[in-house]
């Protein structure tokens, strides 16, 4: 089994599992509940990826967000999405100006909220496509662009989006391309009754609480590459392969329930996002190698919008949880059993999906 040895790893190490738990004791401060959405977030924060969450109102998404940036000792800014919102609003613009030192006017760009850090992208489906593609190239670039010039965002740069999945006037569905750019797609689901009743106690009083910050900008950025020097065997990335390769319907091997159930399947960011969530998860569970549990907790996060439904599906009910569940249940988790399996053979012999 690969694991980590490089130098000086085990104190980064110590350090990421002591601020994964320092982070979620600050965050339990506001945020009842929600563990394994926080865990979600952390793995998205650690593995250089964005994150997509989705919920009912009054769930806690932006109070999660907001108490989340409080632990980082880095910039934050909230843009709250509507529909009048222009792309300029987010990325800045450039302004006419006098040069006080030649007193010519010239053109000075003035930076928009996404020059920050941690960026909360709120209710982020109410906006219009054209403001939708502004943060699509700041979320795969890291840079914007107006006019004729390009401006780089500071790193780390961290883009957290809400949405409403029951509200659909005033919104616009985000197109698959910017969803394939969000690392994981989060559900927060309702508290259980405990939670719920502590909810209603601690905020239905004079209680304040105060996060007090556990990381900074550069130390975010020295675990991050810790991260991707997590080594992973050949196995696991066959394995990763397999669960996304399954997806794509059209290819020989893929699972019949795949062909009845899915209309399109996911691409190879994919691979690459189950690989690093999982190397991320391994690393805040304190180990030094990725497991096949790792790869299975961060699948259907990972998964669930990148696959496409059916209205076959959709009338029986059938979720991208439950196709992502199915496959997970099916697919040989041993070595051995993987490479030997007939229908594996032929999805990793397939050359490509038929049109």
């Amino acid at each position: 089994m690969a694991e980590l040895k490089s130098p000086g790893t085990g104190e980064a190490i110590d350090k990421l599992g002591r601020a994964y738990e320092e982070i979620r004791s600050q965050m339990s401060k506001t945020v009842v509940g929600q563990t394994e959405v926080i865990d979600q977030l952390l793995i998205a924060l650690f593995s250089r990826g964005h994150c997509l969450l989705e919920g009912v109102p009054g769930l806690a998404k932006t109070l999660m967000i907001n108490s989340l940036a409080k632990c980082l000792s880095m910039t934050f800014s909230r843009i709250q999405f509507t529909p009048d919102l222009m792309p300029a609003d987010i990325t800045g613009t450039d302004v006419l100006a006098t040069n006080k030192e030649t007193g010519e006017r010239e053109f000075k760009f003035i930076n928009g909220p996404l020059f920050h850090n941690v960026v909360l992208a709120d209710e982020i489906n109410r906006t219009p496509p054209k403001t939708q593609s502004a943060l699509l190239e700041a979320m795969q670039e890291r840079q914007v662009t107006v006019g004729m010039n390009r401006h780089v965002l500071p790193h780390p740069f961290f883009v957290l989006a809400t949405q409403n999945p029951i509200e659909q006037e005033g919104t616009y569905r985000l197109p698959e391309a910017q969803q394939d750019r969000f690392m994981f797609k989060v559900f927060v689901d309702y508290p259980s009754y405990e939670e719920e009743k502590l909810i209603a106690m601690q905020t239905t009083g004079n209680r304040s609480a105060e996060i007090k910050p556990v990381l900074n900008g550069e130390e975010i950025l020295v675990l991050q590459d810790l991260v991707r020097e997590v080594p992973i065997t050949d196995h696991l990335v066959d394995y990763a392969l397999a669960l996304v390769r399954q997806t794509r319907i059209g290819q020989a091997g893929v699972p019949s329930f795949v062909t009845e159930w899915l209309s399109w399947g996911a691409g190879p960011r994919a691979v690459q996002y189950l690989i690093l969530g999982a190397k991320a998860r391994a690393l805040l569970k304190g180990r030094t190698y990725v497991s096949t549990e790792d790869l299975q907790a961060v699948a259907a996060p990972v998964l669930r919008h990148r696959i496409v439904t059916n209205f076959s599906a959709e009338s029986e009910g059938i979720t991208t949880d439950t196709v992502i569940n199915k496959l997970i249940e099916s697919t040989p988790s041993k070595e051995g059993e993987l490479t030997t399996d007939p229908r594996m053979k032929a999805i990793f012999s397939a050359p490509k999906a038929n049109s």
